[in-house]
């Protein structure tokens, strides 16, 4: 496995692509690195931290935790498996009068709003050794279809525009504890990244007529695969080893999910996980669920499509990516996923 994968990243010079999904180049620069198949996380991050404070996300500890919304199962006299809370340090707050907007003052052109929204947590089990990738696939998906409902609850407020469900796995991904758990933020407005994302999706629906992720072909991209959902490493990966789950199945909103797709993409994302994990020594990762706008127009359905990214932190980002929005991934795609895919997981 090392060896096919070394010779063909040394006998390649660089390239530059676009990722025709997020409309950005990315440069892959091979001899920047050593070889696919040895690389590991330098972090080396343990989860289950031996700290003496009780851990806030525990079961029994509820009452160290900002007001809970929803618990899985509902019965208050079982134990729970997952809870959804707010968020004691919340990035926006629910509390405030979200319809105020105007000019920013101080001779600086921009806008203000108000920075009402909802930030939620979660938990995603009751066992502080228990993560993600432990569970079984349908508690994975349990797991998606409370980010299912938290959304369907957030969306009847009209002000908020756009829902990120994201995870932070280790402290370099920015995980404050390690108890494992997730987090949903609301917005009143929809990020630029998102519209970018809208608009490259259109561009290539009025150049075609087709949504550009269900045109996706993995061939030597391709990782594992489903019923419904495919996992590759994409084309123009912007970080090395990054995954991308697409449903095989066109789909605007990730709240859109039903029951039987949520098992099927917990047992897909359990997988990646633990291949992941597994060849690159359990390194500290995001996942983004990329759904749409809430509000997206009859027009703009035929070609928005969600999709979930998997980023294991494996390099920094520095002045030349934060200067051109370009990135510099060292290792191909391509190799990438015949490495994940040669990943024995037992």
């Amino acid at each position: 496995m090392a060896s096919s994968s070394s010779s063909l990243t040394e006998t390649r010079s660089p390239e530059l692509r676009k990722d025709p999904i997020n409309n950005r180049w990315v440069i892959f620069s091979p001899a920047r690195a050593k070889r696919p198949s040895d690389f590991k996380s330098k972090f080396s991050e343990n989860q289950n931290s031996n700290s003496s404070s009780p851990c806030p996300f525990c079961i029994g500890n509820e009452h160290h935790c900002a007001p809970e919304i929803f618990r899985v199962p509902s019965n208050l006299n079982v134990d729970w498996k997952i809870r959804v809370i707010q968020n004691l340090y919340p990035a926006l707050s629910r509390d405030i009068d979200g319809e105020k907007d105007g000019e920013i003052s101080g001779g600086f052109p921009g806008r203000v709003v108000p920075g009402f929204g909802f930030h939620d947590v979660v938990i995603e089990a009751p066992v502080h050794s228990v993560n993600l990738l432990d569970l079984d696939p349908t508690e994975v998906g349990e797991v998606l279809l409370a980010y299912k409902k938290r959304i369907e609850q957030i969306k009847e407020r009209d002000l908020i525009k756009y829902v990120q469900v994201f995870k932070n796995h280790g402290p370099s991904a920015g995980a404050s504890l390690s108890h494992s758990h997730s987090q949903i933020l609301a917005l009143p407005v929809v990020p630029p990244t998102v519209s970018a994302r809208l608009y490259s999706l259109k561009e290539y629906f009025d150049q075609t007529g087709k949504c550009g992720l269900c045109e996706v072909q993995p061939k030597d991209l391709l990782i594992d695969e489903t019923s419904y959902f495919t996992s590759i490493a994409p084309f123009a990966a912007t970080f090395p080893f990054e995954i991308w789950i697409i449903p095989r199945y066109h789909s605007s909103h990730f709240h859109d999910l039903d029951s039987e797709k949520a098992t099927d993409l917990g047992g897909l994302l359990k997988l990646m996980l633990r291949k992941m994990s597994m060849q690159l020594n359990n390194p500290p990762f995001n996942f983004m669920i990329h759904s749409s706008p809430l509000e997206v127009t009859e027009a703009q359905l035929p070609y928005s499509h969600w999709y979930l990214q998997i980023v294991p932190k494996l390099i920094g980002v520095a002045g030349f990516e934060i200067g051109t929005g370009c990135y510099i991934n060292p290792v191909f795609p391509e190799d990438a996923a015949k490495v994940l895919r040669e990943v024995a997981v037992n």
